[in-house]
């Protein structure tokens, strides 16, 4: 009757207590109203805007319009080592959830066995002896059942802890395979740009090659000197070397995709096309959307959570554990008389331990829990910070590299009309050669430095766009990817998860 009591008072404090330790509040954190340096012409944009980025949730990288770099982004998710090993990492944190939840429940275990003893007798003999000692048969099976209740709230907390972790562990997954999308994407319009560049080089080479002409007629007509088709020789040369050159940078992009979607380079080739992607517009939309948007983010401050429900977990060490134990089955010396009424024994009850000294262990324990809580905050401020200064740079550069190709495509116009005029003045013999060299130098250069800043608007719409969070939503951490089933939304685990090569 007593032991009934108490096993119903347990029960009941199981159920109702509180768990010690702090509950959990998300960290304030210092969110301006808008980005610095996000135009107004852009707020007004996204106002109007729905959603409020112009890039597809999931499929950001489609705004750039190139079928070839989304059919290479797909392929991220599911051969790309790198997010596989993120997503293993993710697994591992969601069978933890399981594990820390199984503490809720009793322990039962079946124990069975079979023994044959012998004990010396001494000198003597005895029926039924063998070299002087008594044999004997031992048979026993029993099940036992232990239980420690959660009374003070430390498997609680220690749930709650290994939830956020794993929703920390698949914010993370989400941002390696955001950052692998991102450094492809970058890649790819860098290799397109090479391939433009290529093109240039390949037109100029042209032209210097008539110029090489036109310096040869001249020096045979007695018009132009030796040194001016030496002139034109060497311009035509360095500009094939920087022709040649151009193609390393284009192979170590096609390389570097070719990691990022799992494949050996040599077995990984992108055409040449005579298009590179256009220039997406990107509203900006405003600062306290990044701490949903950005999984960078999302991850840091579920640490926080983690962290602050370990600190309940250290705190319920000053508090008595309660296990109840109970036993019960059968031992006997025949085995046809084991499972009879006179070989039944069983056994039930709890018991109560409490630590009296540990020389400052637990006290010790909570202080580097509180510590530990202490550094997740400051990490997630930062983190917080950096995402708001990643998101500042890149509209920065932006806005002044929108400029920049203004001020160039005025720049190009005039170095090309520049080299007519002058080449035109050199047939006429008013100025010598090397006004024209000078001119065509001027002129491509000007052409290279506008591709150049061509090549960083691109990247930096890229990555403003990763910056952003691309299609991703701290939302999705609410699904049921902590769930014990093995149903798991693609946008958390893509289908490759779980399977083996």
């Amino acid at each position: 009757m007593m032991i009934s009591r108490f096993l119903f008072l347990v029960v009941f404090l199981t159920f109702t207590a509180c768990a010690v330790g702090p509950d959990y509040k998300r960290p304030s954190v210092a969110v301006p109203a808008a980005y610095k340096e996000a135009s107004p012409e852009a707020v007004k944009t996204l106002a109007k805007a729905e959603p409020k980025d112009s890039a597809d949730r999931g499929k950001w990288w489609e705004v750039f319009g190139d079928a070839e770099l989304n059919k290479l982004e797909e392929q991220i998710a599911t051969s790309n080592q790198t997010v596989k090993a993120a997503e293993a990492s993710f697994r591992q944190a969601r069978a933890l959830v399981a594990e820390a939840r199984a503490a809720y429940f009793p322990t039962v275990g079946l124990d069975a066995s079979a023994t044959r003893n012998s004990i010396g007798t001494g000198a003597g003999h005895t029926s039924g002896s063998t070299l002087g000692g008594v044999i004997y048969n031992s048979y026993g099976t029993s099940l036992e059942a232990s239980w420690v209740p959660d009374l003070w709230g430390k498997v609680r907390r220690q749930v709650e802890s290994s939830k956020a972790t794993a929703a920390a562990s698949a914010a993370e997954m989400a941002s390696v395979r955001l950052s692998a999308q991102g450094e492809l994407a970058i890649d790819y319009l860098d290799l397109r740009i090479a391939d433009e560049q290529k093109r240039l080089l390949d037109r100029t080479v042209e032209a210097y090659k008539e110029s090489v002409m036109i310096t040869e007629n001249q020096y045979k007509s007695g018009v132009a000197s030796e040194s001016d088709v030496l002139q034109a020789k060497v311009q035509l040369e360095t500009t094939e070397a920087q022709d040649v050159d151009v193609g390393v940078a284009r192979a170590e992009y096609e390389h570097a995709i070719a990691l990022l979607v799992g494949k050996a380079p040599a077995d990984f080739s992108i055409a040449v096309v005579d298009n590179v992607p256009g220039l997406p517009s990107i509203p900006s939309g405003v600062p306290s959307e990044l701490l949903e948007r950005r999984p960078d983010v999302a991850a840091a401050e579920r640490n926080v959570a983690a962290a602050n429900a370990q600190i309940g977990v250290a705190e319920s060490a000053y508090f008595p554990n309660v296990t109840l134990a109970a036993d019960g089955g059968y031992t006997g010396s025949k085995l046809e008389h084991l499972f009879t009424l006179p070989d039944r024994f069983w056994s039930i009850g709890p018991s109560l331990v409490e630590t009296i000294f540990d020389a400052g262990l637990r006290s010790a324990q909570t202080e580097s829990a509180i510590a530990s809580y202490d550094q997740t905050v400051a990490n997630y401020r930062q983190t917080t910070l950096a995402a708001f200064q990643e998101v500042e740079d890149n509209l920065a550069a932006l806005r002044i590299y929108e400029q920049e190709a203004g001020i160039l495509e005025t720049t190009v116009k005039d170095a090309n009309e520049s080299v007519a005029v002058f080449l035109n003045q050199y047939k006429a013999g008013i100025v010598n050669y090397t006004s024209v060299v000078t001119a065509q130098t001027a002129a491509l250069t000007d052409e290279l430095t506008q591709l150049t800043v061509r090549k960083e608007r691109l990247n930096a719409a890229a990555m403003l766009i990763e910056n952003l969070g691309g299609g991703w939503n701290a939302s999705e951490l609410n699904k049921s990817y902590v769930t014990q089933g093995k149903t798991t939304p693609f946008s958390i685990l893509p289908p490759s998860v779980g399977k083996r090569d």
